[in-house]
């Protein structure tokens, strides 16, 4: 496959503000792998880990865009085409065989009906995980704190279960309940208790993070851990959801390391007015 580099892509909102240093794991920590830090969007490098960083992505779909780069009649194609080409064709090769009846029912969600855009509703689990903009990871003795410039959402992972406030195992939440431990360089993750939402199945670089549905029986299995040189941020999430999947979705994700950049509040959501209703149908 041709080697090929890319920058200078821009999107609407990946580009964010800098200012604060990377997080320092304590000294205590120096046993388990140094994931702290800061993490934001992959502006400079492989393109194909471009492709896993606004949104989540498969190996069929990265095995697709290696194709598409090795085919020389797509050489003046704009790369964001063949990123939404090599999106689709995971959607319909990977993602749609894998949904039950139910599941499939619940694609084509019209993005005017999201409840993030509707009501300002901060995004449930499948879909925050794969959020664009930064991931702050900071690892503690007992438990590891992620929190994401989309939403200016916060999770906890709790290293040790029997720490984790009682209330926070039992009633299904939007971001669930999350339990971890390390294996070797690897922070894995565990999450169940995740309440019925939308998913983001659908996703095919138009900027929609949202299509489908899961059910409160959604659990997921996430593995943190850095690329060789250390510059990447690396997730491979094993979703499972009875209702909604005939077997398991494995969707991946990648960010760059970014310690001058900044999460700031989310105070600038605002409940729309007027607005055209229908466009997941164009």
């Amino acid at each position: 496959m041709k080697s090929k580099v890319f920058g200078g892509l821009v999107l609407a909102g990946i580009l964010t503000a800098t200012g604060s240093a990377c997080s320092q794991k304590p000294a205590a920590l120096a046993e388990v792998p140094e994931l702290s830090g800061m993490w934001s969007g992959v502006l400079n490098g492989a393109i194909e880990d471009m492709f896993c960083d606004w949104g989540w992505c498969t190996d069929v779909g990265r095995e697709r865009l290696a194709d598409l780069l090795d085919d020389a009649t797509n050489d003046e194609r704009p790369t964001i085409q063949l990123f939404g080409e090599a999106a689709l064709y995971q959607i319909e090769h990977y993602v749609v065989p894998r949904l039950t009846p139910a599941g499939r029912a619940t694609l084509g969600v019209d993005p005017a009906d999201d409840p993030g855009f509707l009501l300002c509703e901060p995004w449930g689990f499948s879909r925050q995980i794969f959020a664009p903009h930064q991931l702050q990871i900071t690892q503690l003795k007992d438990r590891v704190e992620l929190h994401y410039g989309t939403w200016d959402a916060r999770r906890t992972v709790w290293l040790d279960k029997h720490a984790a406030p009682r209330s926070a195992a039992v009633e299904p939440s939007g971001l669930g309940f999350s339990v971890g431990h390390y294996d070797g360089e690897t922070l894995v993750v565990e999450t169940s208790g995740i309440a019925a939402n939308f998913a983001p199945w659908g996703w095919d670089w138009s900027s929609r993070f949202i299509d489908g549905k899961h059910s409160a029986e959604l659990n997921a299995t996430e593995r943190y851990t850095r690329s060789e040189d250390r510059d990447r941020l690396l997730l491979t999430v094993t979703l499972n959801d009875p209702w909604s999947m005939s077997e398991p979705l494995v969707l991946k994700r990648v960010w760059s390391a970014a310690p001058n950049e900044q999460i700031y509040p989310d105070k600038d959501c605002e409940r729309p007015h007027d607005f055209i209703k229908g466009s997941a149908a164009q």
